[in-house]
Protein backbone atom coordinates (compact mmCIF):
# COMPACT_ATOMS: atom_id res chain seq x y z
CA UNK A 1 0.00 0.00 0.00
CA UNK A 2 1.90 3.17 -1.11
CA UNK A 3 1.12 6.62 0.74
CA UNK A 4 -1.11 9.33 -2.00
CA UNK A 5 1.49 12.11 -3.48
CA UNK A 6 -1.38 14.30 -1.64
CA UNK A 7 -0.08 13.84 1.64
CA UNK A 8 3.68 15.40 0.44
CA UNK A 9 1.96 18.39 -1.19
CA UNK A 10 -0.21 18.84 1.87
CA UNK A 11 3.18 18.37 3.87
CA UNK A 12 4.83 21.04 2.29
CA UNK A 13 2.25 23.62 2.31
CA UNK A 14 1.51 22.92 6.45
CA UNK A 15 5.09 24.01 6.08
CA UNK A 16 5.06 27.00 4.05
CA UNK A 17 7.76 29.20 5.51
CA UNK A 18 10.84 26.50 5.91
CA UNK A 19 9.37 25.51 1.59
CA UNK A 20 9.58 28.68 0.39
CA UNK A 21 13.15 29.61 2.26
CA UNK A 22 14.88 25.59 1.20
CA UNK A 23 13.15 26.33 -2.36
CA UNK A 24 14.13 29.86 -2.52
CA UNK A 25 17.67 28.77 -2.34
CA UNK A 26 17.43 26.07 -4.74
CA UNK A 27 16.09 28.81 -7.00
CA UNK A 28 19.17 30.65 -6.80
CA UNK A 29 21.51 28.08 -7.85
CA UNK A 30 18.95 27.08 -10.73
CA UNK A 31 18.98 30.79 -11.81
CA UNK A 32 22.77 30.60 -11.99
CA UNK A 33 22.86 27.23 -13.62
CA UNK A 34 20.49 28.39 -16.14
CA UNK A 35 21.74 31.90 -16.62
CA UNK A 36 25.14 30.55 -17.33
CA UNK A 37 23.90 27.74 -20.55
CA UNK A 38 21.70 30.80 -21.58
CA UNK A 39 24.73 33.03 -21.53
CA UNK A 40 26.88 30.40 -23.54
CA UNK A 41 23.92 29.11 -25.66
CA UNK A 42 23.93 33.06 -26.86
CA UNK A 43 27.12 33.42 -27.88
CA UNK A 44 26.93 30.24 -29.75
CA UNK A 45 23.74 31.18 -31.56
CA UNK A 46 24.94 34.41 -32.33
CA UNK A 47 27.88 33.84 -34.24
CA UNK A 48 26.61 30.18 -36.06
CA UNK A 49 23.36 32.90 -37.26
CA UNK A 50 26.27 34.47 -38.75
CA UNK A 51 26.82 32.39 -40.82
CA UNK A 52 24.66 30.38 -44.27
CA UNK A 53 24.52 26.68 -44.82
CA UNK A 54 24.97 27.29 -48.38
CA UNK A 55 28.28 29.69 -48.10
CA UNK A 56 31.57 29.19 -47.94
CA UNK A 57 34.34 31.06 -46.37
CA UNK A 58 37.98 30.47 -48.28
CA UNK A 59 40.66 31.46 -46.09
CA UNK A 60 44.27 31.03 -45.56
CA UNK A 61 45.54 27.70 -44.44
CA UNK A 62 46.18 27.55 -40.47
CA UNK A 63 44.39 30.90 -40.06
CA UNK A 64 41.58 30.95 -37.76
CA UNK A 65 40.05 33.69 -38.42
CA UNK A 66 39.63 36.17 -41.46
CA UNK A 67 41.84 38.82 -38.97
CA UNK A 68 44.80 36.81 -39.16
CA UNK A 69 44.21 36.07 -43.53
CA UNK A 70 45.53 36.91 -46.32
CA UNK A 71 44.30 35.75 -49.54
CA UNK A 72 46.08 37.97 -52.57
CA UNK A 73 44.31 38.68 -55.68
CA UNK A 74 45.20 35.90 -58.20
CA UNK A 75 43.82 33.66 -55.70
CA UNK A 76 40.89 34.95 -55.33
CA UNK A 77 40.12 35.29 -58.46
CA UNK A 78 40.56 31.26 -59.23
CA UNK A 79 38.13 30.68 -56.39
CA UNK A 80 35.16 33.06 -57.46
CA UNK A 81 35.46 31.07 -61.16
CA UNK A 82 35.19 27.76 -59.63
CA UNK A 83 32.20 26.40 -61.31
CA UNK A 84 30.31 25.59 -58.46
CA UNK A 85 29.53 29.48 -57.65
CA UNK A 86 25.98 30.15 -57.62
CA UNK A 87 25.09 32.68 -60.55
CA UNK A 88 22.36 35.36 -60.30
CA UNK A 89 20.95 38.03 -62.37
CA UNK A 90 24.69 37.09 -64.41
CA UNK A 91 26.99 37.81 -61.99
CA UNK A 92 28.49 35.85 -59.48
CA UNK A 93 27.86 35.15 -55.88
CA UNK A 94 31.03 36.19 -54.25
CA UNK A 95 32.32 38.64 -52.44
CA UNK A 96 36.25 39.29 -52.10
CA UNK A 97 36.16 40.97 -48.39
CA UNK A 98 38.77 42.34 -45.86
CA UNK A 99 38.79 42.53 -42.29
CA UNK A 100 40.30 44.73 -40.02
CA UNK A 101 40.32 45.42 -36.29
CA UNK A 102 40.22 49.54 -35.87
CA UNK A 103 39.17 50.30 -32.24
CA UNK A 104 36.51 53.16 -31.22
CA UNK A 105 35.30 54.72 -27.58
CA UNK A 106 32.23 53.53 -26.32
CA UNK A 107 28.98 56.03 -25.82
CA UNK A 108 28.78 55.88 -22.29
CA UNK A 109 32.15 54.96 -20.86
CA UNK A 110 34.45 56.46 -23.50
CA UNK A 111 36.41 53.63 -22.88
CA UNK A 112 38.46 52.18 -26.59
CA UNK A 113 37.16 48.68 -27.70
CA UNK A 114 38.19 47.03 -30.89
CA UNK A 115 35.47 46.89 -33.67
CA UNK A 116 35.37 44.83 -37.20
CA UNK A 117 35.40 46.74 -40.21
CA UNK A 118 34.60 44.56 -43.02
CA UNK A 119 35.86 45.40 -46.21
CA UNK A 120 32.54 44.26 -48.54
CA UNK A 121 31.60 44.46 -52.36
CA UNK A 122 28.94 44.26 -54.77
CA UNK A 123 27.28 40.76 -53.55
CA UNK A 124 28.29 41.04 -49.78
CA UNK A 125 24.91 41.93 -49.07
CA UNK A 126 23.11 39.34 -51.32
CA UNK A 127 25.12 36.29 -49.87
CA UNK A 128 24.01 37.29 -46.14
CA UNK A 129 20.17 37.73 -45.96
CA UNK A 130 19.71 38.73 -42.77
CA UNK A 131 21.25 41.97 -42.90
CA UNK A 132 18.76 44.43 -43.80
CA UNK A 133 18.95 48.02 -44.09
CA UNK A 134 17.08 50.06 -41.69
CA UNK A 135 17.85 53.60 -42.08
CA UNK A 136 19.64 56.00 -44.30
CA UNK A 137 21.33 54.30 -47.58
CA UNK A 138 24.25 52.01 -48.92
CA UNK A 139 27.79 53.45 -49.37
CA UNK A 140 28.80 54.95 -52.93
CA UNK A 141 31.42 52.68 -54.10
CA UNK A 142 34.67 54.69 -54.17
CA UNK A 143 33.94 57.31 -51.16
CA UNK A 144 34.92 57.30 -47.75
CA UNK A 145 31.51 55.98 -46.45
CA UNK A 146 30.38 53.83 -44.37
CA UNK A 147 27.54 51.63 -43.06
CA UNK A 148 27.27 51.47 -39.33
CA UNK A 149 25.45 47.51 -37.06
CA UNK A 150 22.67 48.20 -35.22
CA UNK A 151 24.49 47.51 -31.71
CA UNK A 152 27.87 49.52 -33.13
CA UNK A 153 25.54 52.68 -33.72
CA UNK A 154 24.16 52.18 -29.94
CA UNK A 155 27.29 51.75 -28.15
CA UNK A 156 30.16 53.09 -29.86
CA UNK A 157 30.44 56.80 -30.35
CA UNK A 158 30.88 57.93 -34.12
CA UNK A 159 28.68 54.76 -35.02
CA UNK A 160 25.55 56.97 -35.29
CA UNK A 161 23.92 58.38 -38.99
CA UNK A 162 25.08 60.94 -40.23
CA UNK A 163 28.42 60.84 -37.46
CA UNK A 164 32.03 60.93 -38.87
CA UNK A 165 34.77 57.89 -37.42
CA UNK A 166 38.44 58.29 -38.23
CA UNK A 167 40.87 55.51 -39.14
CA UNK A 168 43.42 54.90 -41.32
CA UNK A 169 44.37 58.60 -41.43
CA UNK A 170 40.99 59.23 -42.84
CA UNK A 171 37.41 60.66 -41.89
CA UNK A 172 34.00 58.10 -42.63
CA UNK A 173 30.93 59.21 -42.31
CA UNK A 174 28.41 56.59 -41.56
CA UNK A 175 25.81 57.06 -44.14
CA UNK A 176 23.43 54.13 -43.14
CA UNK A 177 22.73 51.68 -40.09
CA UNK A 178 21.70 47.84 -40.79
CA UNK A 179 20.23 45.09 -38.52
CA UNK A 180 21.82 41.88 -38.89
CA UNK A 181 19.59 40.37 -36.05
CA UNK A 182 21.14 38.20 -33.72
CA UNK A 183 24.32 37.86 -35.67
CA UNK A 184 27.27 38.64 -35.47
CA UNK A 185 27.43 41.14 -38.03
CA UNK A 186 25.55 43.73 -35.96
CA UNK A 187 28.82 44.15 -34.26
CA UNK A 188 30.46 45.66 -37.46
CA UNK A 189 31.48 48.73 -39.88
CA UNK A 190 30.91 48.64 -43.82
CA UNK A 191 32.76 49.98 -46.21
CA UNK A 192 33.53 49.21 -49.97
CA UNK A 193 36.77 46.91 -49.71
CA UNK A 194 38.39 48.92 -52.47
CA UNK A 195 38.68 52.00 -50.53
CA UNK A 196 39.81 50.02 -47.23
CA UNK A 197 42.26 48.42 -49.05
CA UNK A 198 43.80 51.45 -50.41
CA UNK A 199 43.45 53.27 -46.77
CA UNK A 200 44.82 50.23 -44.66
CA UNK A 201 47.21 49.69 -47.57
CA UNK A 202 46.19 46.30 -47.76
CA UNK A 203 47.53 44.40 -50.98
CA UNK A 204 45.50 41.51 -49.98
CA UNK A 205 42.03 40.21 -49.13
CA UNK A 206 41.53 38.52 -45.73
CA UNK A 207 38.34 36.05 -47.16
CA UNK A 208 36.64 35.47 -50.48
CA UNK A 209 32.44 34.73 -49.59
CA UNK A 210 30.45 32.75 -51.95
CA UNK A 211 26.92 30.85 -52.46
CA UNK A 212 26.88 27.65 -53.26
CA UNK A 213 25.01 26.97 -56.64
CA UNK A 214 24.12 23.00 -54.41
CA UNK A 215 25.41 22.54 -51.31
CA UNK A 216 25.97 19.26 -51.77
CA UNK A 217 29.00 19.78 -53.86
CA UNK A 218 31.15 21.20 -50.95
CA UNK A 219 33.10 18.51 -50.28
CA UNK A 220 34.11 18.35 -53.83
CA UNK A 221 34.95 21.53 -54.45
CA UNK A 222 37.01 21.78 -50.94
CA UNK A 223 39.07 18.93 -52.00
CA UNK A 224 39.79 20.70 -55.53
CA UNK A 225 40.52 23.96 -53.58
CA UNK A 226 43.23 22.50 -50.97
CA UNK A 227 44.34 20.30 -53.21
CA UNK A 228 45.23 22.71 -55.85
CA UNK A 229 49.49 23.73 -56.01
CA UNK A 230 48.17 27.42 -56.55
CA UNK A 231 47.10 27.85 -53.75
CA UNK A 232 47.17 28.07 -50.05
CA UNK A 233 44.01 28.16 -49.06
CA UNK A 234 41.25 26.33 -46.82
CA UNK A 235 37.20 25.96 -47.87
CA UNK A 236 34.65 25.99 -44.52
CA UNK A 237 31.39 25.73 -44.47
CA UNK A 238 30.16 29.32 -43.47
CA UNK A 239 28.46 27.91 -40.54
CA UNK A 240 31.51 25.65 -38.66
CA UNK A 241 33.66 28.59 -39.46
CA UNK A 242 31.75 30.88 -37.29
CA UNK A 243 31.09 27.46 -34.82
CA UNK A 244 34.75 27.59 -34.34
CA UNK A 245 35.10 30.75 -33.74
CA UNK A 246 32.55 29.98 -30.89
CA UNK A 247 33.91 27.12 -28.98
CA UNK A 248 36.31 27.95 -26.87
CA UNK A 249 34.56 30.75 -25.10
CA UNK A 250 31.35 28.74 -25.26
CA UNK A 251 33.88 26.01 -23.29
CA UNK A 252 34.74 28.71 -20.82
CA UNK A 253 31.54 30.00 -20.18
CA UNK A 254 30.48 26.53 -19.66
CA UNK A 255 33.07 25.57 -17.30
CA UNK A 256 33.14 28.69 -15.60
CA UNK A 257 29.22 28.06 -14.82
CA UNK A 258 29.33 24.30 -13.85
CA UNK A 259 31.95 25.87 -11.05
CA UNK A 260 30.09 28.20 -9.55
CA UNK A 261 26.56 25.65 -9.75
CA UNK A 262 28.75 22.99 -7.66
CA UNK A 263 29.90 25.47 -5.28
CA UNK A 264 25.85 27.14 -4.63
CA UNK A 265 24.40 23.88 -4.66
CA UNK A 266 26.22 22.30 -2.05
CA UNK A 267 24.90 25.18 -0.03
CA UNK A 268 21.27 24.43 -1.60
CA UNK A 269 21.69 20.58 -0.51
CA UNK A 270 22.70 21.23 2.53
CA UNK A 271 19.68 23.55 2.92
CA UNK A 272 17.57 20.80 1.79
CA UNK A 273 18.47 18.42 3.78
CA UNK A 274 18.20 20.30 7.10
CA UNK A 275 14.72 21.33 6.28
CA UNK A 276 13.67 17.29 5.30
CA UNK A 277 15.63 16.08 8.85
CA UNK A 278 13.55 18.96 10.61
CA UNK A 279 10.41 17.89 8.55
CA UNK A 280 11.08 14.17 10.02
CA UNK A 281 11.57 15.27 13.76
CA UNK A 282 8.23 16.99 13.90
CA UNK A 283 6.44 14.82 12.52
CA UNK A 284 8.03 11.01 14.62
CA UNK A 285 4.34 10.38 15.80
CA UNK A 286 2.85 11.00 12.46
CA UNK A 287 5.42 8.56 10.93
CA UNK A 288 4.79 6.37 13.83
CA UNK A 289 1.08 6.28 12.66
CA UNK A 290 1.66 5.42 9.11
CA UNK A 291 3.27 2.63 9.99
CA UNK A 292 0.89 0.82 12.63
CA UNK A 293 -1.49 1.55 9.92
CA UNK A 294 0.20 -1.03 7.62
CA UNK A 295 2.26 1.49 5.94
CA UNK A 296 5.92 -0.06 4.66
CA UNK A 297 9.27 1.44 5.14
CA UNK A 298 9.21 1.79 1.39
CA UNK A 299 6.33 3.81 1.17
CA UNK A 300 7.74 6.23 3.82
CA UNK A 301 11.20 6.41 2.31
CA UNK A 302 8.99 6.99 -1.16
CA UNK A 303 6.75 10.09 0.58
CA UNK A 304 9.67 11.60 1.76
CA UNK A 305 11.94 11.50 -1.24
CA UNK A 306 8.68 12.41 -2.79
CA UNK A 307 8.30 15.71 -0.58
CA UNK A 308 12.12 16.24 -1.44
CA UNK A 309 11.88 16.02 -5.05
CA UNK A 310 8.65 18.21 -5.50
CA UNK A 311 11.10 20.87 -3.07
CA UNK A 312 13.55 20.59 -5.85
CA UNK A 313 11.13 21.06 -8.66
CA UNK A 314 9.64 24.25 -7.13
CA UNK A 315 13.39 26.00 -6.60
CA UNK A 316 13.76 24.57 -10.22
CA UNK A 317 10.34 26.32 -11.66
CA UNK A 318 11.18 29.70 -9.81
CA UNK A 319 14.69 29.52 -10.91
CA UNK A 320 13.69 29.17 -14.53
CA UNK A 321 10.98 31.32 -14.62
CA UNK A 322 13.35 34.40 -13.35
CA UNK A 323 16.22 33.36 -15.69
CA UNK A 324 13.89 33.78 -18.42
CA UNK A 325 14.29 37.92 -18.22
CA UNK A 326 17.52 37.38 -18.61
CA UNK A 327 16.87 36.83 -22.61
CA UNK A 328 15.66 40.81 -22.40
CA UNK A 329 19.36 41.87 -21.73
CA UNK A 330 22.37 41.88 -24.56
CA UNK A 331 25.65 42.78 -23.70
CA UNK A 332 28.88 42.42 -25.27
CA UNK A 333 32.34 40.89 -24.47
CA UNK A 334 35.63 40.16 -25.98
CA UNK A 335 35.54 37.64 -28.92
CA UNK A 336 38.81 35.97 -27.48
CA UNK A 337 39.27 34.44 -31.69
CA UNK A 338 39.37 38.21 -32.96
CA UNK A 339 40.40 40.20 -30.36
CA UNK A 340 36.42 42.54 -31.20
CA UNK A 341 33.61 43.37 -29.15
CA UNK A 342 30.73 41.40 -29.69
CA UNK A 343 27.25 41.61 -28.21
CA UNK A 344 24.79 38.82 -27.92
CA UNK A 345 21.18 37.82 -25.60
CA UNK A 346 20.77 35.27 -23.25
CA UNK A 347 19.37 32.46 -25.16
CA UNK A 348 17.01 29.99 -23.43
CA UNK A 349 16.40 26.55 -24.81
CA UNK A 350 14.38 23.61 -24.44
CA UNK A 351 17.78 21.79 -23.65
CA UNK A 352 18.63 24.18 -21.27
CA UNK A 353 15.04 23.98 -19.56
CA UNK A 354 15.39 20.59 -19.28
CA UNK A 355 19.01 20.49 -17.84
CA UNK A 356 18.04 23.21 -14.89
CA UNK A 357 14.94 21.17 -13.88
CA UNK A 358 16.66 17.83 -14.14
CA UNK A 359 19.77 19.87 -12.01
CA UNK A 360 16.78 20.92 -9.66
CA UNK A 361 15.66 17.49 -8.99
CA UNK A 362 18.69 15.98 -8.34
CA UNK A 363 19.56 18.43 -5.88
CA UNK A 364 15.80 17.38 -4.18
CA UNK A 365 16.55 14.08 -4.41
CA UNK A 366 20.44 14.35 -2.76
CA UNK A 367 18.98 16.41 0.04
CA UNK A 368 15.99 14.52 0.83
CA UNK A 369 17.83 11.16 0.42
CA UNK A 370 19.44 10.56 4.00
CA UNK A 371 16.38 12.12 6.05
CA UNK A 372 13.92 9.52 3.92
CA UNK A 373 15.93 6.62 5.32
CA UNK A 374 15.79 8.24 8.82
CA UNK A 375 12.15 8.54 8.69
CA UNK A 376 11.85 4.82 6.81
CA UNK A 377 14.10 2.89 9.78
CA UNK A 378 12.04 4.43 12.81
CA UNK A 379 10.75 1.69 14.99
CA UNK A 380 6.89 1.70 15.18
CA UNK A 381 6.54 1.57 19.48
CA UNK A 382 9.26 4.11 19.57
CA UNK A 383 8.15 6.67 17.46
CA UNK A 384 3.99 6.14 18.62
CA UNK A 385 5.85 6.39 22.41
CA UNK A 386 7.26 10.22 21.23
CA UNK A 387 3.58 11.32 21.27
Amino acid sequence: MGIPYSYSFRNLWTRRLTTVLTASGMALVVFVFAATLMLAEGLRKTLVDTGSYDNVVVIRKSAQTEVQSGVDRSQATIVETQPEVAVAGGKLLAAKELVVLISLPKRVTGKPSNVVIRGVGEASLLLRPQVRLIEGRMPRPGSAEIIAGRSIAKRFQGGGIGETVRFAARDWTVVGIFDAGNSGFSSELWGDVDQLMQAFRRPVYSSVIFKLRDPSEFPRLKERLQGDPRLTLEAKREVTFYADQSEAMAKFLRILGVTLTIIFSLGAVIGAMITMYAAVANRVTEIGTLRALGFQKGSILGAFIMEALFLGLLGGVVGLFFASFMQLITISTMNWQTFSELAFTFTLTAGIVGKSLLFSLVMGFVGGLLPAFRAARMNIVDALRAS
